[in-house]
């Protein structure tokens, strides 16, 4: 992905994102890793991801040196913990989403899982998600935490797409914006439906779950 490319890229998913309600106001963050040793590109901090200016977005070299545009994302260092531990991911997004921030507050269903397995679409398209403790944002320490979550996961053979911030919400990555908003917009409804129903619904068997890892080689 070239520099132009990632702007392009990351605008549209702003606009998406936030014409969707999936963000507010200036919460939240996009970005995506450029061709191999060329850097990141980032929304600026205090962006609203609604109305982004290709031009005005941070280009940080691949040293972690901003070179170009407004002032980085205050998560520049979590963004760029991800791409290191995860060789797969070229785009991540974080967001304030709504019912996943209510999620955080009224009680996540396990530190490990954020949510129970209810649908066989959060299996093969999300899988686990960890819950990390609440920091401030921006707080570089949460880096070390995610880093640790996804190395810890990826030994299993289980690896993750996501985490969940305590009162600030889901960050989640993949090889491409398609493949992130996928994640996002699963997990999303996920907890919506979590939620709405009181948090009743059991957790699909364990043969079913097999059957999904078998036929679709779900990572769960």
């Amino acid at each position: 992905m070239t520099p132009d490319t990632a702007r392009a890229e990351i605008v549209r998913v702003g606009t998406s994102l936030f014409s969707r309600g999936y963000v507010h106001a200036s919460a939240g963050n996009i970005s995506a890793k450029l061709d191999d040793g060329l850097g990141h590109v980032i929304t600026p901090t205090d962006a609203a991801l609604g109305f982004l200016s290709p031009e005005r977005l941070a280009l940080v070299d691949g040293e972690g040196v901003q070179v170009a545009g407004d002032r980085a994302s205050k998560t520049l260092t979590l963004h760029r913990r991800i791409y290191e531990a995860d060789p797969t991911a070229r785009f991540v997004i974080h967001t304030h989403s709504t019912h996943l921030v209510a999620l955080t507050l009224a009680g996540v269903w396990h530190q490990d899982d954020v949510l129970p397995p209810i649908t066989p679409y959060y299996v093969m398209k999300v899988g686990h998600v960890p819950h990390i403790p609440y920091h401030r944002p921006g707080d570089p320490s949460v880096a070390d935490l995610v880093t640790e979550r996804i190395n810890s996961r990826a030994a299993q053979g289980t690896p993750i797409r996501a985490v969940l911030l305590d009162r600030l919400g889901p960050v989640v990555w993949g090889p491409d914006a398609a493949s992130a908003l996928a994640v996002l917009e699963e997990l999303e409804e996920t907890a919506r439906l979590w939620l709405t129903t009181d948090r009743k619904p059991a957790p699909l068997p364990e043969d079913a779950i097999a059957e999904l890892r078998d036929t679709f080689g779900a990572a769960w």
